[in-house]
């Protein structure tokens, strides 16, 4: 008897966490499967992971399937979509499809990084088009976000018509790109839809979102009232934030300098696309100090407080060409991610200690999410009309709501799911099937380290309780030579009751050699156990805490 083919979605990123999407969809009888790839994006790392630059995640399971793997889709520019690809795709060498200024983006990162792979196999699909990919037929419609050029992925297979949102709103009024096309949801809801995976970013929020022109509007305002310089922050990817500075600028008689070089690329491709047709070109960070005070705006890269990125050099006054006075004014259009807020505040803390006004979305109209309120989701539900929904992009609470939003609104099957589920969406009812292997990366310097690798606990261990090094030489009689070495790292330099710290490990380590029989000494291991041992608890005893203890016995 003949298996028949399934249609499945898994996603090994982006669903109960946000960032880092990479989901899949496979089709074909089940050990048989084609996979189309949907997204491979990357989040930042947090104080879970000291050191470590970004998490990617875990491709293990696409690796082992990288022969039946049609195709990766990506809906658009952003880093939690896109992120991962330089670093992983090498893993996987498929075919990449995607529109014309989202491959403009990936192709400028590619040229500008380091040991990046030295062409990517990118086919550029124009916005409303379908591609062929496999036993997948992808229709890429245009939805209104924070970045130009977003689309959802209309999936027809054999069995049955799936959208995938990726992230979107309805805004009609997006400023920079196409806006929402409804009638073409609409359209496919006529058409049927098996499932709609969407977006649930927003779903623990009413109403709907307000639309860029808004922002403009409200921008442009802020700029006539300022007296002096104003300098604006936003994610680097969002063009149409920038043409709304811009109009802002111009409309007050001001010019527009911009600092940074993410912003830079960015705005490279989106001219080179026509996406920033009208606007007057920019001038460079070199002409800030010699433009008037009320006669300049500036566009920062640095909203979320990135270590080298300009506003951060400015709020730290380590800018070699930007310096801000008493009375001018900075303005966060952006919003701060969640786990960004301490470096966020000091910048803020920082600039308010030297004069210079901040301006948050807590002040006004200055940002606008790129997702979807309640409003918009129960708008997108009465368009598609899906069997089955699956929310995906958030965490465990955005999804239990979007799902609860859902069920009221009459949809036949709501099924919630994680990363590393394998969920059958055709043929019979939705159902999770199967799971398969999951998890992140790290990229710690030029490294991708695995999760369950030692490096990364041991470093979260060290930042909490320091080391402690030892060396001691022993002769093959079990005798002592010499003095032992002791280094302390981490640690503080009294105890309680102000005993010297290295003192006290030094007269630990010993004492604890001249208590123990020469027999015992001539056993490197046993000698080095025992000596941890006694550095711990010693320092323990004078601290609360015990450090990570390294003993090396060298044999002479």
């Amino acid at each position: 008897m003949a298996h028949p083919d399934e249609l499945v979605f898994a996603p090994l990123g982006g669903v109960g966490e946000i960032g880092m999407n990479l989901a899949l969809y496979g089709f074909g009888p089940r050990k048989a499967r084609a996979w189309l790839v949907v997204d491979l994006g990357m989040s930042f790392a947090g104080p879970e992971a000291p050191g470590v630059d970004l998490v990617l995640p875990d491709i293990r399971f696409l690796e082992a399937e990288r022969k039946n793997i049609a195709g990766l889709v990506i809906t658009h520019g952003h880093e939690d979509h896109v992120g991962a690809v330089l670093d992983l795709w090498p893993r996987l060498k498929c075919p990449i499809y995607t529109t014309r200024f989202t491959a403009g983006l990936l192709e400028a990162k590619r040229a500008g990084e380091p040991g990046a792979p030295s062409s990517l196999p990118v086919t550029v699909v124009r916005s409303g088009a379908t591609a062929e990919i496999g036993p997948f037929a992808v229709e890429f419609v245009p939805v209104a976000h924070s970045i130009p050029d977003s689309h959802a992925l209309a999936i027809r297979t054999g069995a049955g018509l799936v959208i995938h949102t990726g992230d979107w709103k309805l805004d009609p009024t997006p400023l920079v790109g196409l806006p929402t096309d409804t009638a073409r949801l609409k359209a496919l809801g006529d058409e049927g839809v098996r499932a709609l995976i969407c977006d649930s970013t927003n779903a623990i929020r009413d109403g709907v979102s307000p639309s860029e022109a808004d922002v403009a509007a409200a921008l442009t305002e802020i700029v006539g009232k300022a007296k002096h310089r104003v300098a604006f922050t936003t994610f680097s990817s969002n063009v149409a934030r920038v043409r709304a500075i811009a109009q802002a600028a111009r409309a007050n008689g001001r010019e527009v300098v911009v600092v940074g070089r993410a912003l830079e690329r960015v705005i490279g491709v989106a001219r080179e696309e026509g996406l920033l047709d009208g606007v007057p070109a920019f001038r460079g960070a070199d002409a800030f100090g010699f433009l008037p005070r009320d006669k300049v705006v500036a566009i920062l890269t640095g909203s979320q407080g990135e270590q080298r990125a300009a506003l951060r050099r400015i709020a730290d006054d380590d800018h070699p060409e930007i310096a801000l006075s008493p009375g001018d004014l900075v303005v966060f259009s952006s919003r701060t991610i969640p786990g960004n807020e301490k470096v966020v505040n000091h910048i803020i803390n920082a600039l308010v200690r030297r004069g210079v006004g901040v301006m948050t979305d807590r002040d006004g109209l200055v940002h606008v999410s790129g997702h979807p309120r309640r409003g918009e989701l129960k708008q997108m539900y009465e368009l598609v009309r899906p069997q089955v929904a699956i929310p995906v992009h958030g965490e465990a609470l955005h999804l239990h709501e979007h799902a609860k939003l859902a069920k009221s609104l009459g949809v036949p099957e709501v099924l919630t799911c994680y990363d590393g589920h394998v969920v059958r969406l055709a043929p019979g009812p939705a159902e999770r099937v199967d799971d398969v292997p999951f998890g992140r990366l790290y990229k710690d310097g030029r490294l991708l380290v695995p999760e369950a690798a030692r490096a990364i606990p041991e470093r979260r261990k060290l930042s909490f309780v320091g080391a402690v090094s030892v060396a001691v030489a022993v002769d093959r009689q079990g005798g002592i030579a010499g003095d032992p070495s002791v280094e302390i790292s981490g640690i503080p330099e009294r105890g309680e009751g102000g005993i010297d710290m290295l003192d006290h490990v030094l007269d630990t380590v010993s004492a604890t050699l001249e208590g123990l029989p020469k027999a015992r000494r001539r056993d490197p291991e046993a000698l080095a156990e025992t000596l941890e041992r006694a550095v711990r608890a010693a320092v323990n005893a004078v601290w609360g805490k015990k450090p990570v203890c390294h003993v090396h016995v060298l044999e002479v």
